[in-house]
């Protein structure tokens, strides 16, 4: 058995959103037994995303004015990104997404400010949360392999973790994946 068929996600915690109008910002943290440059690397580094994250980059994102391709997983068409701020290892922004990295003892606590469509906001939280716990276990050296996008909807724990978060944000479980997408 491997560490990934023995991982199961935690309960639906450190996540908030904010409401704006129409704009939604998804806010979660979460605290990492890792240094806050080692935590920087893997989110600028694009052989480290490739590890984790629900989308590649064809570039570093760790410098202000850089201009990369980030393509999210599940989707064809890549979007032109610059890097906002880049204040390393504290904080980074680019579109629509903003990290904060904050020293704590000898981890870091992360924050990750992510603006979505308001009915993708509770399958989000429950993406970035198993994308968190592959990002620690790629960090303590015992990798259990990227889950994003459609495999991660099929991975134990996701339906849980969304309707855990539906729960928390005050809003209906998203259907998701369909129903007929579930019988294949």
């Amino acid at each position: 058995m491997t560490d990934r068929d023995q991982y199961t996600p935690g309960p639906a915690s450190g996540a908030q959103i904010r409401k704006e109008g129409e704009k939604w910002t998804l806010i979660l943290v979460r605290e990492l037994r890792h240094s806050p440059e080692k935590v920087w690397q893997a989110l600028t580094d694009p052989a480290h995303l490739r590890e984790w994250a629900p989308f590649v980059v064809d570039g570093s994102l760790g410098t202000v004015g850089t201009k990369v391709n980030l393509t999210w997983v599940g989707r064809p068409t890549p979007l032109e990104t610059t890097v906002t701020r880049a204040d390393a290892p504290k904080l980074l922004e680019y579109n629509d997404t903003r990290w904060e990295l904050e020293a704590l003892g000898s981890g870091t606590r992360l924050t990750l400010w992510h603006n979505i469509d308001r009915r993708f906001i509770s399958m989000g939280a429950a993406g970035w949360h198993i994308a968190f716990d592959v990002l620690d276990h790629l960090l303590s050296g015992t990798p259990i392999g990227r889950i994003v996008g459609g495999d991660a909807t099929k991975f134990g724990g996701w339906q849980r973790l969304n309707a855990e978060y539906a729960k928390q944000f005050g809003i209906e479980t998203p259907n998701w994946p369909p129903r007929a997408a579930q019988k294949s």
